[in-house]
């Protein structure tokens, strides 16, 4: 039997997730935000910089820095684009990802979360026994972005363009934590889920 467990966190941009991953991490989940990994992975001069230098040059300065921001205008107004970051970044997060559980699990973590906005797109589904998403209503995952991000709305209305559904999400997911009010409505959400997690683990 396994002595660890890996829930993966996803869903919807602006739907809650660390607001879900800081709930579940007081909770005794060790969690892997793979958004730091992903900034990991692409940090000046490394190889994933190297090779998507090639595919993006204008993105990139001579010592193989990455402009994120310019990186973002092209992808959420490109498919291709995007398609063909996911491609060559995903491998080298994957890899991350599986060390890093490893380590934790080594270090006798018995619940992990994997906080992965495109953990279904990097395959990253694979690596998690339970999947929970965040979903939230349209407007309300904008107004949020909007505040956090500073970015304009068509911007936002990319990002999500980009994004796979709703209804994707809740077909694909063990659990769904619905984001639409205050803070405590998710966080209650949270804890019942949590404790479902704990009993199935410890039988």
């Amino acid at each position: 039997m396994k002595k660890y467990i890996v829930a993966g966190l996803t869903g919807q941009s602006g739907a809650g997730k660390t607001t879900v991953s800081n709930t579940f991490k007081s909770k005794d989940f060790a969690v892997i935000n793979c958004d730091e990994i992903a900034r990991v992975v692409t940090k000046q001069g490394s190889d994933c910089n190297r090779e998507l230098s090639k595919l993006f040059p204008e993105c990139f300065d001579d010592n193989f820095a990455l402009d994120r921001q310019e990186l973002a205008k092209i992808v959420f107004t490109d498919r291709k684009s995007l398609d063909l970051l996911n491609k060559t970044i995903f491998p080298y997060i994957t890899r991350d990802i599986k060390n890093e559980i490893e380590h934790l699990a080594s270090l006798g973590n018995k619940y992990i979360l994997l906080d992965a906005p495109t953990l279904f797109e990097a395959g990253a589904d694979s690596l998690c026994d339970i999947i929970i998403s965040c979903v939230a209503d349209k407007n309300i995952r904008a107004k949020r972005i909007a505040l956090r991000d500073n970015i304009s709305q068509k911007l936002i209305k990319n990002r999500f363009d980009s994004q796979k559904t709703e209804q994707f999400f809740i077909e694909h997911s063990d659990f769904i934590i619905e984001n639409n009010k205050d803070k405590n409505f998710a966080v209650m959400q949270c804890e019942e889920i949590i404790e479902k997690i704990k009993r199935r683990f410890n039988g």
